[in-house]
């Protein structure tokens, strides 16, 4: 049986891409660390990106990562309680609106009617 190459498409059964993943990463207090994100729906989930190109659209050129199979992923997250990986996540998020102004706050006048 001939080794399978790094980089193919996975099998439609299988849940997810084949070969070493672009990781996220961040730095830590010994090297670096797995970025953590969330959900829609508050959840943490671990990211990974099968591209270079797609880590970059979503988190910028300037992210640092590292590659990692999805398994070995997982078993660095799962003590930290994150079970879910999300692969090739499309970030999106509404345009930043600047803050109005600050204005001092005048305490209120108590008037007296009658």
């Amino acid at each position: 049986m001939a080794d399978v190459p790094y980089g193919e498409d996975p099998e439609p059964s299988d849940p997810f891409p084949a070969g070493p993943l672009f990781v996220p990463v961040r730095p830590g207090p010994a090297r670096y660390v797995t970025r953590l994100f969330r959900t829609p729906l508050g959840d943490r989930t671990a990211v990974a990106f099968t591209s270079l190109d797609r880590l970059h659209a979503a988190l910028g050129p300037g992210q640092a990562w590292v590659r990692l199979a999805e398994p070995a992923l997982r078993a660095l997250t799962e003590p930290l309680g994150v079970t879910v990986v999300t692969v090739d996540p499309q970030f999106t998020a509404r345009p930043v609106r600047p803050s109005p102004p600050a204005h001092p706050v005048l305490p209120a006048l108590a008037v007296r009617v009658g």
